[in-house]
């Protein structure tokens, strides 16, 4: 599985970004896919995931209101749209698969991983 993210880039308070994700060739029915963040200093945190097939999405606190995970499944993509962006948003944006049942929003929970996007946001 290969995934690849782009969208990420610089953005002033209160702006939005839009992130996606592609997941080229992957044929899977039913799986879990999630974004996650590493802030400079932090531990890599999980956002949003969305279980495919059924549509479930989940997030964490801290972007429930904000953040929308959604799939174009014509396209193959799965998108992060971030609203209200603030300066502690700032870091590498990382979007992953899980095979295994189950969508749950931990970041050990996952097996594959893109490169990361790079968000900046500036006050």
């Amino acid at each position: 599985v290969q995934l690849v993210e782009s969208g990420g880039g610089s953005v002033q308070a209160g702006g939005s970004l839009r992130l996606s994700c592609e997941a080229p060739g992957y044929t899977y029915d039913t799986y879990c896919m999630g974004w996650f963040r590493q802030r400079p200093g932090k531990d890599r945190e999980g956002l949003a995931v969305l279980w495919i097939g059924g549509a479930t999405t989940s997030y964490a606190d801290s972007v429930k209101g904000r953040f929308i995970i959604t799939r174009d499944k014509a396209k193959d993509l799965v998108y992060l749209q971030m609203n209200g962006l603030q300066p502690e948003d700032t870091g590498m944006y990382y979007c992953a698969v899980r095979l295994n049942s189950g969508c749950p929003t931990r970041p050990r929970d996952f097996g594959y991983w893109g490169q990361g996007t790079q968000v900046t946001v500036s006050s």
